[in-house]
């Protein structure tokens, strides 16, 4: 079988084409190759951009509309905080949404340091969102609470492990924390549902505000850097979307079609590399 054969499907994150509105996203990724696009619908952090499209729901024919038109999807979407006060009954739109836009996954960060009520709360999310057919994915970040892949296995096993609970490596994130590629093939790979991929830079930032820099305005091309993504990626089931997340200040210079372009081109390679 060729490598093209063996290619996952990739997803345009929304930090790979932020600042817009959906239906342009999901042209950029019909024009460049990707299958998918991730939309962020409630902000990361308060007072972070988002798409109020919960706030209005008028802009939702139209998105669904511009999906079937280009037939690319829903990979993601973004997302929910899990903190001390975290109550899953205060999502509801969140979830009715994401269940109208056919979409498959959320993504999920632990920012409660108390593990019991991070597992119970994240226990209660999952039981929450799975009638509308989304898994919840915790996604690991070293200046979180979930700082590691570690950390967050133990999060689902505190929640008894619920269904349709999951995992995102990030490669940045697994490349800056506490995680190994051992840790991998230590956990089942039934909660790995999608990835996501980036290079970054081979020195280590040291404080949480360098990391987070990184993370949001610094992230590299694959084999631009100096993460092993081949290990990583390497040890995923070649069947799980490929989520394509690089923000960098270059993407300022560029049109948005022309940086998805060369991130999916860049990943395009290296996968025809390692298969």
């Amino acid at each position: 079988m060729s490598a093209i054969q063996l290619m996952p499907d990739f997803s345009l994150s929304y930090l790979t084409a932020p600042k817009m509105h959906p239906s342009e996203a999901l042209r950029i990724a019909a024009a460049t190759g990707y299958k998918a696009i991730g939309i962020r619908i409630l902000p990361a952090a308060p007072g972070g951009e988002y798409f109020p499209l919960i706030e209005n729901q008028h802009e939702l024919p139209g998105i669904l509309s511009t999906m079937k038109e280009t037939g690319v999807s829903i990979c993601d979407l973004e997302m929910i905080r899990l903190n001390s006060d975290f109550n899953a009954n205060q999502f509801k739109s969140f979830f009715e949404m994401g269940a109208q836009l056919k979409a498959k996954h959320i993504l999920v960060a632990g920012d409660d340091t108390d593990p019991t009520r991070l597992s119970d709360s994240y226990a209660q999310l999952c039981e929450a969102c799975s009638p509308y057919g989304l898994t919840a994915d915790l996604e690991f970040m070293p200046w979180t609470a979930m700082k590691s892949i570690k950390d967050a296995y133990k999060i689902i096993q505190g929640a008894n492990n619920p269904k349709n609970a999951g995992i995102i490596i990030d490669s940045l994130h697994f490349a800056r924390s506490d995680s190994h590629i051992s840790d991998i093939a230590s956990i089942p790979h039934e909660l790995f549902h999608y990835a996501q991929i980036c290079d970054g830079s081979g020195t280590k930032p040291h404080t949480d505000a360098e990391l987070i820099s990184d993370a949001r305005t610094n992230r590299l091309l694959p084999k631009e850097g100096g993460i092993d993504l081949k290990n990583i990626f390497s040890n995923l089931s070649p069947n799980i979307p490929i989520s394509i997340e690089i923000p960098n200040a270059r993407q300022q210079q560029m049109s948005p079609t022309a940086w998805a372009q060369l991130c999916i081109e860049a990943t395009q390679k290296f996968y025809q590399d390692i298969l």
